[in-house]
């Protein structure tokens, strides 16, 4: 049960939320429970969705952008990612079952996304803290600086999420998925 409320309809929702909501509901047919537990802060749950509009107007594929979500998501142990980005993986992005295990492992079989996943893991456990090395490997793979920003706000963007339904135990409302390492 999550440590604060969750609406359960868009019309539980505080009022500036519900037309985010009603948004989220034509996209996905559903309204999932993290953008709920959000919208107790209308300004988090804005802030958060104009952040993901954004970055899926960018320059990397929404392959690659699952690809990314899946590997930082097991990484910082967050079942809820895990089990959203799965579904969204097979369903949305087309991944196969093979390739969302060598996302979770931070890694691809395709060999340009399998340096963004790497690069993105390696953002995530280090923490940023990452070499010239590192980033010219990724360059090396035929990712620009555009793309390489793109790479680093899409781990703190899951990362963020991560971080919101850990501290807050948000309800999977998705097929659940065990993490490999669960704490």
């Amino acid at each position: 049960m999550s440590r604060i409320p969750t609406p359960a309809t868009i019309e539980d929702a505080p009022e500036a939320a519900r037309p985010l909501l009603e948004t989220i509901k034509k996209k996905f047919g559903m309204v999932p429970n993290i953008f709920k537990l959000i919208s107790n802060s209308p300004a988090a749950l804005k802030g958060h969705l104009g952040l993901a509009d954004a970055l899926g107007h960018g320059a990397l594929p929404p392959q690659t952008r699952e690809r990314i979500a899946l590997a930082v998501a097991e990484i910082n142990g967050c079942a809820y990612c895990l089990s959203a980005h799965t579904y969204t993986g097979k369903n949305l992005a087309k991944l196969d079952d093979a390739e969302i295990t060598a996302n979770r492992s931070g890694r691809s079989n395709d060999l340009k996304a399998d340096a963004a996943v790497q690069f993105a893991a390696l953002v995530t456990r280090a923490r940023g803290q990452v070499s010239e090395a590192d980033i010219a490997a990724v360059k090396a793979a035929g990712y620009d600086d555009g793309q390489l920003l793109e790479i680093v706000q899409h781990v703190a963007l899951n990362t963020w999420t991560n971080y919101v339904n850990e501290v807050f135990k948000t309800d999977i409302d998705f097929p659940r998925v065990t993490l490999r390492n669960a704490a």
